[in-house]
Formats: C-alpha cells, sequence, structure tokens
C-alpha cells in the first residue's frame, strides 16, 4: 500500500468536524493524528466510523473504554479482537493507569450483552496463558456455549479447581463435553465428569487419549456403558486398558468391535486368551439364542403374549432370547416375555416400565430368573431409564437387593396393575 501524506492537526480536526462518512472513516483508521481528535471522532454519529476507531490500535485506552459501552455491536466486536490482544499479563490490580482502563474495558466485554462480543473475546483469549484470571473465569461459567466452550476447551489459565467449580456448578450443555476435551484432563476432573453421568461428556473423556482415568473410574463407566454405545468405541480403543476392563467389555460391545479388542498389543498374554474366551462364549451364545429371536421376528397373528407362551412351552424362552429380543428393540414381546418368565400379569410389567420403575424392574428381572447383567440392559433398552439412575450388579454380576427387599418390589408393583 501507497504511504498515506501526511496531515496537520489543522486538516485531521477540519475533516474530523466537517468532513463526509467516508472521509471521517478514513481519518478514523489513521494512526498520526493526535488522540484528541480519534477521542472526538468516538462519538461520530456514524457507526462505521467508530468501528474504524474501535480497532485503531492508536486509540487511546480511554477511548476503548468508552467505545466497550457503545450502543452498536459491530463497534464492541471489533474492539473486544483488539483489546484481547492487549490482554495478557493484566491483573485486576493495575497501578498504571492505562493498563487499568485496559483490563477495566475487558471485564466490561466480558460481560456484554450481545453473545458474538463474549465469543470473540473467547476465541481471541482461549490460549493465552496469562490472560487475566477473573475475565477467563467469567467467559467460562458464559451461558452460551460458543462462548464458554472454547476457554473451558483450551484455556491454560483454568486450573483443575476452577474446573471442578465449575463442573459442579451445573454449567450450560455442552460444557462438560469441552472440558473432557482439554489436554491432560487430571484424575479428579475425569471423575466429576463421571460422577455426573453425562454422556457426550464421557464419550468426549473416553477419546481423549491426554486424560487420566483411575481405574475405578473406568470400571464405573463400563457397569453403565451397556445401553451408551457412544461409549464402546472409545472404551474399546482406549490406552492402556486394564484386565478386567477388557473382559468386562467383550461381553457387551457390538459384534463389529469384538475383533478391534481381541486385536489389541497392549494385552499380557493370560488377558488376552481371557478374552478371546469370553468372545467365543458371548458368540456362542447369541448363535443359540438365534432360533427364539428369528421365531419372534417371524409371527403373524399372534399376540407377543400368545407368542411368549408357546416359546416357553418349546423350551425356547430363556436369558439369550430375551437379549437378543431385547437388541432387536422388540419392546412388546420383551415385556410379554417377562411377565410369562415372572408369573405376573402383562399389565404389571407395562406399567412398571411406563413409570420407569427401577427397583421395580429389577426384581421382575430377579423373578423371572434373569441375570442382574442383563437387569441393567432392560433398565437402559427397555424403560430408558437414563444411564445414572441405573441399578447396578453389586460386584459386576449379583443382584444389589436382597430377596426380601425384591419381594417386596414385587407386592408394590403388583398393585400398579
Amino acid at each position: 500500500m501507497a504511504k498515506r501524506k501526511p496531515i496537520t492537526y489543522e486538516e485531521s480536526k477540519g475533516l474530523a468536524r466537517r468532513g463526509d462518512a467516508a472521509e471521517r472513516k478514513s481519518l478514523a483508521a489513521r494512526t498520526d493524528v493526535k488522540p484528541e481528535i480519534l477521542y472526538y471522532l468516538a462519538d461520530d454519529p456514524e457507526p462505521e466510523v467508530r468501528r474504524q476507531i474501535a480497532v485503531n490500535d492508536a486509540v487511546p485506552r480511554r477511548v476503548d473504554l468508552k467505545l466497550a459501552r457503545d450502543a452498536d455491536e459491530d463497534v464492541r466486536s471489533g474492539l473486544a479482537g483488539k483489546i484481547a490482544r492487549l490482554a495478557p499479563g493484566l491483573t485486576a490490580d493495575e497501578q498504571d493507569t492505562i493498563r487499568r482502563m485496559t483490563h477495566e474495558a475487558l471485564v466490561i466485554l466480558a460481560r456484554d450483552e450481545a453473545p458474538r462480543v463474549r465469543r470473540i473475546l473467547s476465541e481471541a483469549l482461549k490460549d493465552v496463558a496469562d490472560a487475566p484470571p477473573e475475565v477467563i473465569g467469567r467467559l467460562a461459567r458464559d451461558v452460551e456455549l460458543v462462548v464458554a466452550g472454547p476457554v473451558l476447551e483450551f484455556s491454560p489459565v483454568l486450573t483443575d479447581e476452577d474446573l471442578l467449580e465449575i463442573i459442579a456448578g451445573d454449567p450450560v450443555h455442552g460444557s462438560l463435553a469441552a472440558i473432557s476435551r482439554r489436554p491432560g484432563v487430571a484424575g479428579p476432573v475425569a471423575d466429576a465428569i463421571s460422577d455426573t453421568g453425562d454422556a457426550e461428556a464421557i464419550a468426549a473423556l473416553l477419546a481423549n487419549p491426554s486424560t487420566q482415568i483411575r481405574e475405578e473410574t473406568l470400571d464405573s463407566i463400563i457397569e453403565r456403558a451397556v445401553d451408551v454405545e457412544s461409549w464402546h468405541l472409545p472404551l474399546v480403543k482406549r490406552p492402556k486398558l486394564p484386565a478386567r476392563a477388557a473382559l468386562r467389555l467383550a461381553r457387551f460391545v457390538a459384534r463389529s468391535l469384538l475383533e478391534t479388542l481381541t486385536e489389541r498389543k497392549d494385552l499380557d498374554p493370560d488377558t488376552a486368551l481371557a478374552v478371546a474366551a469370553e468372545v467365543r462364549k458371548r458368540l456362542d451364545e447369541e448363535h443359540a439364542a438365534e432360533p427364539a429371536a428369528d421365531a419372534v421376528a417371524k409371527l403373524e397373528g399372534e399376540s407377543p403374549l400368545d407368542a411368549a407362551r408357546r416359546l416357553l412351552d418349546e423350551g425356547k424362552l430363556d436369558q439369550a432370547a430375551v437379549a437378543q429380543t431385547l437388541e432387536t428393540g422388540d419392546g412388546d414381546f420383551v415385556m410379554a416375555a417377562l411377565a410369562v418368565l415372572a408369573g405376573l400379569p402383562l399389565k404389571v410389567i407395562e406399567k412398571t416400565v411406563q413409570t420407569k420403575s427401577v427397583k421395580g424392574l429389577v426384581a421382575v428381572a430377579w423373578k423371572a430368573g434373569l441375570p442382574m447383567r442383563l437387569a441393567e440392559r432392560l433398565q437402559g433398552k427397555l424403560a430408558k431409564i437414563p444411564p445414572r439412575n441405573v441399578m447396578l450388579a453389586r460386584g459386576g454380576t449379583d443382584y444389589p437387593l436382597s430377596d426380601e427387599e425384591l419381594e417386596w418390589q414385587l407386592d408394590f408393583i403388583k398393585d400398579l396393575g
């Protein structure tokens, strides 16, 4: 670009007062005019002129502070991008007047009513190591994900204590997933995210290879993972997968993932053999259940309850058949099968499912002679109970309620019908 012709003070003052909008805008972009001229143009009636003042690095900080409250969103947006460049190293207790005004303008913009202004600020500050902590903290807690997300995912200013506080504060949806994608998520933070039961965030946590997930936390996630398919692939590919975790995954992940699991190179020989054996056992069980599943799929003119009774008489209605049919999504037949196996009226089963009675459904599965692991899947797939509310097996296999408690639950749900 050609170098601009120098302008005298009198010329600039004349243009500022009597020039047309294009001339004033051009003047507002200059860095070689007196500060009072730029200050004067900050009150220009044309937003285009004020927008040019907002992005001009030569503008006095007092002008920036004034423009931070400008009525025009584009003015404030342009200012946000410029002020963010001046943010590193600023603190709330600045003694220097100019730096203090810069910090104050930054705080005002972080509170701006327009999400666009706050988003620009967040994007500009997300990876600045010495950005003002109080500004980053405010952006991280913003009610708009487009504002909070960038700093939650990238900002090195946020400490683990900050993140734990944000997680506990019920942040805007999507914030937990953003935290889960941070480089090197610490164990306590991973624990807190796992405890929320947020499926999207936990999937992101598992897919993040730098996340530190304690074995106990991983076990807890796997216990809830049966009906959360978005967790299966990242679990199977999780670095340094413990032996116990690999074995448990072999029991429920999709067939397409079993090969990935068995081909892992980090499993010790004994674990690799055990996983392979578990895979063979599962495939054999699924193959044995296929005749019953095929019989259910081919029903014509027969109610689910009649079909369940017939299959029981034929010796084809067992836990494998229920599990296989549950996977096909035939909820009506599964409820009929539970009624027949548990010896309960179908309307009681239907009411238990409709009301999402966790303990009631567990009691029905127990009465039907089904394993607790299948009872977990019934809660999620049949009753659509959220993962965080699913009652889990004790010790990985046992019913968590005593026989007396289960009988009491059965007596209770019988009244529902």
